[in-house]
């Protein structure tokens, strides 16, 4: 892809987070253009989005991170975007880094660009150790140490070779973030790695659910390891 044919857009998923989603716009704006995907929100926070610097799509209901980052893929190819710079609405992520991460894109313009998380002192516990079990999943379903870490929303995602793969992705909710690395990697998707400070805010909004995302995630891992020998079949006889 030659240089001129680079153009990301930032792809923000945004559920109920109006608390940081102006100083979130401010700061990206000033780097690119920016399309947020309102995964049925409620008043006060559809309210917070008015008047922003980016383009707002809404969906009517609410179905989850993965879907709405389904369409923002979709929708954002169709406007001729080549990459999606997908960044979580809760601003928990040091964007400083961004310019790095599109660099980076730039260069490996089929690559999907992943952040490895370096935690702050206020991280849970739970989110901690439960990112380590899944990333202990990621390596059985890929078969290699190359996922190495399948949570953290802050990715550069080329546009053309993820839409493509997407049908193979069946999580919608908590788990589309780990599920699509994996398909990735099984798809033959570069992944290239840069590590991010992550700022867990005290008394911050988290939309994660203990029980019942764990279990979805769970889910996930288990639909993913039971696909994992068809997979081997198929690369042993195609490549």
């Amino acid at each position: 892809m030659e240089k001129s044919a680079f153009k990301p857009v930032f792809l923000v998923p945004y559920y109920n987070h109006p608390a940081k989603i102006a100083d979130l716009v401010e700061n990206l704006s000033k780097m690119g253009e920016i399309l947020i995907i309102d995964d049925g929100s409620d008043e006060v926070s559809k309210n917070a989005l008015i008047g922003l610097k980016a383009e707002i799509f809404t969906r009517q209901n609410n179905g989850g991170k993965g879907a709405a980052l389904k369409d923002g893929f979709k929708i954002a190819l169709q406007k001729g975007y080549t990459h999606a710079f997908q960044i979580d609405a809760d601003f928990q992520h040091d964007i400083s880094k961004c310019d790095d991460f599109l660099q980076i894109a730039q260069i490996n313009s089929h690559s999907l660009i992943c952040a490895n998380p370096i935690y702050d002192e206020n991280a849970p516990k739970s989110r901690f150790y439960g990112r380590k079990i899944t990333n202990f999943w990621c390596a059985i379903n890929s078969l290699s140490n190359d996922i190495k870490d399948g949570m953290c929303g802050f990715r550069i995602y080329p546009l053309k070779e993820i839409c493509e793969i997407l049908p193979s992705v069946k999580d919608d909710r908590m788990g589309f973030d780990i599920e699509i690395l994996v398909q990735a990697y099984r798809a033959k998707i570069n992944l290239k790695w840069i590590e991010l400070k992550v700022c867990y805010e005290k008394g911050g909004v988290s939309h994660f659910r203990m029980f019942r995302d764990n279990f979805q995630i769970s889910l996930t891992h288990a639909r993913l390891f039971f696909t994992l020998l068809p997979w081997l079949a198929k690369r042993a006889f195609h490549g």
